[in-house]
C-alpha cells in the first residue's frame, strides 16, 4: 500500500500545511481505508464577493477525505504502510489506537461521533461549511461494519508540509523536515485486540545517540 504518493500529491494541490493525517480501516482484510487529511488554513468569509470587501469570519479550511482502494492482507501490512508514510514525511511518532465497536453496550456518548470522525462523516459544520471534503464513496458501508466491529485509527504529525517545522528538535530529519525511505522501524503490533493502543516512535531527540534510540 503506498500512501506517500497521495499525501503528497493532496499537499501539491491544495498549497496548505498540514497539521495532522489519520488512517481509519475495519478489520476485515482488502476493505477500503480512509485516509484523513487535516489542513491548516482559513477561508475568508466576506458580505459580498467583489475586491477589497472586508473579511467578516474566518472558516477552518475543510479536512479531505480519501478512500485507498489497494488490497492488504493483515494490519501489519497496514501499519507498515503508515509507518513509512510518517516516516518520510519526518513525523515524531505513530500511534494506533483498535477502537471498541460504538453499537454495544456500555458504550459512551461520544464513541458514535469519534467513528463518524474517523471515518470523514462530520454530523454537523462550522458557519454552514463542511468540516470535510470526502471522495469517499464506500464510507457508509465501512461506518456500518466499524459501528459492530470496531476499527482501527492511526495518527501521526508531518514535519514535512506540515506547521511542526520550527519545533522539530529531531537530529533524524533534514533541512526541509523529511527522511529518506523505507522506514527502518519494525512492526510491532501486528494483532488486532479492540481496545489497545501502541505508539511507534521514530524520531530521535538533539542530544541523543540514534544508535541507542534504535
Amino acid at each position: 500500500m503506498q500512501l506517500i504518493d497521495r499525501i503528497e500529491d493532496q499537499m501539491s494541490a491544495t498549497g496548505l500545511p498540514l497539521v495532522s493525517i489519520t488512517l481509519a480501516a475495519v478489520p476485515c482484510p482488502d476493505t477500503p481505508v480512509i485516509l484523513m487529511l487535516h489542513w491548516h488554513g482559513f477561508l475568508h468569509e466576506k458580505i459580498a464577493n467583489i475586491e477589497g470587501a472586508n473579511t467578516v469570519a474566518y472558516t477552518p479550511v475543510p479536512s479531505s477525505a480519501l478512500q485507498v482502494n489497494e488490497r492488504w492482507g493483515d494490519v501489519a501490512s497496514v501499519d507498515q504502510a503508515t509507518l513509512d508514510a510518517a516516516w518520510r514525511l519526518g513525523a515524531w511518532d505513530v500511534s494506533r489506537e483498535e477502537r471498541l465497536p460504538c453499537v454495544r453496550k456500555g458504550a459512551t456518548t461520544k464513541e458514535p461521533l469519534e467513528c463518524l470522525q474517523a471515518f470523514g462523516a462530520y454530523p454537523y459544520g462550522v458557519n454552514g461549511q463542511q468540516l470535510t471534503v470526502s471522495d469517499a464513496p464506500d464510507s457508509d458501508e465501512l461506518l456500518t461494519v466499524a459501528a459492530r466491529r470496531g476499527y482501527l485509527r492511526w495518527k501521526f504529525r508531518p514535519v514535512k508540509g506540515g506547521i511542526w517545522n520550527e519545533v522539530a528538535a529531531d537530529i533524524t530529519l533534514t533541512a526541509d523536515g523529511h527522511r529518506e525511505g523505507p522506514c527502518p522501524m519494525v512492526v510491532t503490533c501486528e494483532r488486532y485486540d479492540s481496545g489497545r493502543q501502541c505508539v511507534y516512535r521514530l524520531g530521535v531527540p538533539r542530544g541523543e545517540d540514534i544508535a541507542a534510540a534504535t
